[in-house]
């Protein structure tokens, strides 16, 4: 399928488990979209093998509830993602995962001071291999009951304190309408901390089309002027036939 090439399509693998990676690759493909993401490393040659990439990939097996805010996770946390940045670099990748972790009773302040505390080591390891580790937004309204980085203005405020161009944040459009809408005021606003951004129709994180919240072609225009040149992953939880739907979101978002 052609596109008109202003936006890089990804997608997230996990939205179409029914579906083998070598076919989801295939299909991707053969829409246009170029990354196919959120693989864990053995996965990774999937993509490579299709000619196209993992946008966003893992490093660490931990859980987005356990993140970098709790200390007793530092060591474990680091451990994986100094092993796991190299071999990432190695495959051609530019961005990994992580996660904030539940608030488990910590404040926003400590948690703040937690995460760029254990951050430190695993940033500045990044930095050497040309690898940005992004952190994701996620809603702790309706998905992620208790998620600490719930909000915007949190992760810039953590990406300001660990002060490196290798620490981003992935910019969920779905989760953040939940949370706190204003979203092309706010990606325009705080583009430079934005690496990554997710999709998901709102309510219900259904197909992106014209029964939902929000307009994504409008999104797309904004992300476009903005000199945005990384990835836009469709990660919606498709209710009709999924690669229909995977399409259909695709040429949606293809300004």
């Amino acid at each position: 399928m052609m596109l008109r090439g202003n936006i890089n399509h990804s997608v997230c693998s996990w939205c179409y488990r029914s579906i083998p990676l070598d076919d989801l690759v295939i299909a991707a493909k053969e829409i246009g979209i170029t990354s196919v993401e959120l693989l864990h490393e053995d996965q990774w040659s999937v993509v490579a093998r299709h000619g196209l990439t993992c946008a966003m990939a893992y490093v660490s097996p931990t859980a987005l509830e356990t993140g970098f805010n709790d200390l007793a996770l530092h060591e474990q946390l680091i451990k994986d993602y100094i092993a796991g940045i190299p071999k990432a670099a190695d495959a051609g990748l530019k961005n990994v995962i992580c996660f904030s972790g539940n608030r488990n009773g910590i404040s926003d302040a400590q948690g703040l001071e937690n995460c760029a505390r254990g951050l430190e080591t695993v940033v500045k390891a990044a930095a050497r291999y040309n690898i940005t580790v992004c952190m994701e937004l996620l809603n702790s309204k309706v998905d992620h009951v208790d998620y600490q980085c719930d909000h915007t203005e949190w992760g810039v405020r953590l990406c300001e304190k660990i002060g490196s161009d290798n620490f981003k944040l992935l910019y969920d459009i779905y989760h953040m309408q939940i949370m706190e809408g204003d979203v092309i005021s706010t990606i325009t606003k705080y583009k430079k901390y934005i690496a990554h951004y997710h999709t998901g129709g709102v309510p219900g994180r259904r197909e992106i089309d014209n029964k939902q919240e929000l307009y994504y072609p409008a999104i797309m225009e904004a992300i476009v002027a903005m000199g945005y040149t990384g990835f836009v992953a469709q990660e919606f939880i498709p209710v009709k036939d999924p690669l229909t739907s995977l399409r259909e979101a695709v040429i949606h978002c293809d300004i």
